[in-house]
């Protein structure tokens, strides 16, 4: 189970694919779609936006290799 507490935002790529991996143990990490992976991360439990941190592709797809690589170890 994961121990952060506090909120987190976007650039927290390492907190969200932990995040995830703890919150959808049963998905396919590879076969999410980007849409699909900005809904999963903004239902996060204690994940906010932060203005002047959006998200974009180049964010999406290091939160999507972080949690294939979590869901590796």
């Amino acid at each position: 189970m994961n121990e952060n507490v506090g909120p987190y935002h976007w650039l927290d790529v390492t907190r969200i694919a932990e995040e995830l991996t703890d919150a959808h143990p049963d998905r396919d990490p590879e076969s999410i779609t980007f849409p699909e992976l900005m809904t999963l991360v903004r239902a996060l439990p204690g994940f906010e936006e932060r203005e002047g941190h959006a998200c974009n592709e180049r964010i999406l797809e290091a939160i999507q290799q972080g949690w294939i690589e979590e869901c590796a170890e």
